[in-house]
């Protein structure tokens, strides 16, 4: 009895049918990307690995595999008496490890003794990653996108999120990239993911959407905090038809507030975070935005931010990036409560079915 073999194209058909997806390379491996819904059991640990590699390379491969079969052996027993002690006999799981080798090998082998209907990834990760990164230069095109333009403090964040309410389909970057896309955009208590599990994340999202209806997106630059999107996503985006969110600036300035409020409870981060301006504004200008913040004249501080920085950012972007946004739809969103926007999300949505 052998574990099965299982190669990309077949496990997006049937990725829903394993009762668990089991990664076997190392915590640090695990963290930079994995398979969506993946858990860590790693047949060796960073420690470990490192100390393997490094025999296998300057002394013995005898020698390593030896060590290496000894830490397997010690990691595996942990995982038997811990995450996977309740599994049932019925249980199936896929387990990969860096490119289907020795470390998910080993775990598949003891899994299969046990009598669990065990299945590998062929070619593991390495496999994996390759598959998305040629998705991710397929999947874009093939799909409708309507992309979602509006100055900053418009709602473009919350229209989308009213839109996947009202039913339609949509793809949020800002969620996917854990940053809200400007120089302050960055979450608190929320590190980016890696660009590569970025990526995953991306294709995940995409794989999963319906050609024959539109992909409502927010217009995003290349970057979003310190990730950058796949050429060909961009490409499509910045072909797509946009439609334009209209807001007073009164209700800009109320809804920037709500979505940055962590600022104002912590006005010194927020002044340190507007050091990297001053470079484009210079030092004067930001030591008055600093001043601002210290006092706590937020309404002011937040009109300045538009009217010197975010607004004229904005236009240059749009002319060289989305001009076909003088061409869209305006869709007028009367304040910055979550029912103004609803109402207008519902009525898109209702239009796009």
């Amino acid at each position: 009895m052998n574990h099965r073999p299982i190669d990309c194209a077949a496990l997006l058909a049937r990725l829903d049918r394993f009762d668990a997806i089991i990664d076997a390379r190392s915590p640090a491996e695990f963290a930079q990307d994995r398979l969506p819904g993946a858990i860590n059991c790693p047949t060796l640990n960073d420690a470990e690995r490192a100390k393997v590699g490094t025999l296998h390379r300057c002394s013995s491969a005898f020698e390593a595999r030896r060590l290496g079969a000894a830490y397997a052996a010690n990691n595996i027993a942990v995982h038997l008496r811990g995450p996977l002690r309740d599994r049932p006999r019925t249980w199936m799981p896929l387990v990969y490890c860096w490119r289907g080798g020795e470390r998910s090998a080993a775990l598949a082998h003891v899994m299969m003794r046990i009598g669990w209907q065990v299945h590998q990834l062929d070619g593991g990760y390495r496999a994996f990653r390759r598959f998305v990164t040629a998705a991710l230069a397929q999947l874009p095109g093939r799909l409708g996108f309507r992309v979602l333009c509006g100055a900053t403090g418009s709602g473009k964040s919350r229209m989308l999120w009213h839109l996947e309410r009202a039913g339609a389909q949509v793809l949020d970057l800002e969620r996917i990239a854990a940053h809200r896309g400007s120089v302050l955009g960055a979450l608190p208590n929320h590190a980016q993911p890696s660009q590569r599990h970025f990526e995953t994340r991306l294709w995940w999202a995409l794989q999963s959407m319906d050609p024959a209806r539109p992909v409502f997106v927010e217009s995003e630059s290349r970057r979003i905090g310190e990730r950058q999107l796949p050429d060909a996503l961009l490409e499509a985006l910045r072909a797509a038809p946009c439609l334009s969110i209209e807001l007073e600036l009164a209700e800009r300035i109320r809804l920037l507030r709500e979505e940055y409020r962590h600022f104002e409870a912590a006005p010194e981060h927020l002044g340190a975070q507007l050091e990297c301006l001053k470079s484009l504004h210079g030092a004067s200008r930001v030591h008055q935005w600093q001043s601002l913040a210290a006092q706590g004249r937020w309404d002011e501080l937040v009109a300045c931010l538009i009217s010197d920085h975010y607004d004229p950012l904005y236009q240059r972007s749009m002319r060289a990036n989305f001009q076909r946004t003088a061409e869209g739809r305006i869709l007028r969103v009367a304040s910055a409560e979550h029912r103004a926007f609803e109402t207008v999300a519902r009525e898109l949505a209702a239009s796009c079915r």
